[in-house]
């Protein structure tokens, strides 16, 4: 993941959760937290539960996310550079202070009129994290993505944005599963599988994330638009899915397990043939200690060497794509 790639999934996660952004450039970007990103990302909860008991409106942090320090760096050192300053005509004279006297000529504030002249300009520090990959800020990004895109309900967008339609936009429902599936014995194979099911008539399509990245998607039903009922639960929907799944990964050529069947047992033996020979000439009282030592070892043989196939999920969503459609320009 290159600095390009981090600094699109920030602003993408920043314009997801409504971030203010401040200030922007190529080398970092200071955003003011919404509500939601604050709550996520600041552990705050001591003061998010005071908001919630009290009421008061909430106050969240501003951040600044640093995607190339050294470049930052450098900026920094020539806003630095010193430069002849001109000395204004009233140098001598005493600064007026920055605040509203009252006519006492104490400050006019709560904590001027308890304790006298009370400073009103202050400048809060602005936090500072790295999001270069690997660090922790963009570590906590991903987790947070992670855990709230497990499931999400999207819309097809109509197109063309300026077109109209003199007839509702008919959507159909699509229930899509992105699975891992990795192949493992002392080396691994990674794959995923994005599988969708359509929710009315029963069809199944493979790669069905690559067929949602031409398409705009929102979270918002349009208006004039009807969905058509589903005919398939989602339970049986999902049964489906895993059947596909399952019988396109048994079609697979699978001499790669049938040759770590082999190397698994080859390991075996010899780790059984070392440790029966330390059996044979060792105390009783070392017996249990060098069994032990064999059971783990064959432990550890199982986990690098016997071959499986183990299948995750990594996310899903609903999403009513237009089934029909007729636009009037």
């Amino acid at each position: 993941m290159n600095k390009r790639n981090v600094h699109t999934f920030v602003m993408r996660f920043l314009e997801a959760y409504d971030c203010t952004i401040l200030e922007k450039s190529p080398s970092y970007v200071t955003a003011k937290l919404s509500p939601e990103a604050d709550r996520e990302m600041t552990g705050r909860p001591y003061y998010w539960s005071f908001v919630e008991r009290t009421g008061t409106p909430a106050e969240t942090m501003t951040y600044k996310f640093v995607f190339d320090p050294e470049q930052m760096r450098l900026d920094a050192k020539s806003k630095a550079a010193p430069t002849a300053v001109k000395s204004p005509p009233n140098a001598g004279a005493p600064a007026a202070p920055n605040q509203e006297q009252a006519p006492d000529g104490s400050s006019d504030s709560i904590l001027g009129r308890y304790f006298g002249f009370v400073p009103t300009t202050i400048t809060a520090r602005v936090p500072q994290d790295d999001v270069t990959f690997g660090s922790r800020r963009l570590e906590q990004m991903f987790s947070i993505v992670r855990e709230r895109g497990k499931f999400v309900h999207l819309f097809e967008e109509p197109f063309p944005t300026g077109a109209t339609y003199h007839a509702a936009l008919v959507y159909d429902t699509w229930f899509c599963i992105n699975y891992k599936v990795e192949l493992a014995c002392d080396r691994k194979r990674s794959e995923i599988h994005s599988l969708a099911i359509q929710l009315n008539n029963g069809e199944i399509r493979e790669n069905f994330h690559k067929h949602l990245l031409t398409k705009g998607l929102s979270p918002k039903l349009p208006a004039n638009s009807h969905i058509l009922p589903d005919t398939i639960s989602l339970t049986k929907a999902v049964n489906l899915l895993e059947t596909t799944l399952e019988r396109k990964i048994s079609a697979y050529d699978h001499r790669w397990a049938d040759e770590a069947n082999e190397q698994h047992r080859s390991e075996i033996d010899r780790v059984e043939s070392y440790y029966n020979g330390l059996l044979l000439n060792a105390e009783p009282d070392k017996r249990d200690e060098i069994e032990t030592q064999c059971r783990n070892r064959l432990r550890e043989i199982d986990w690098q060497h016997k071959p499986r196939i183990a299948v995750s999920v990594i996310n899903c969503g609903l999403f009513h794509l237009t089934a029909g459609r007729s636009p009037r320009n």
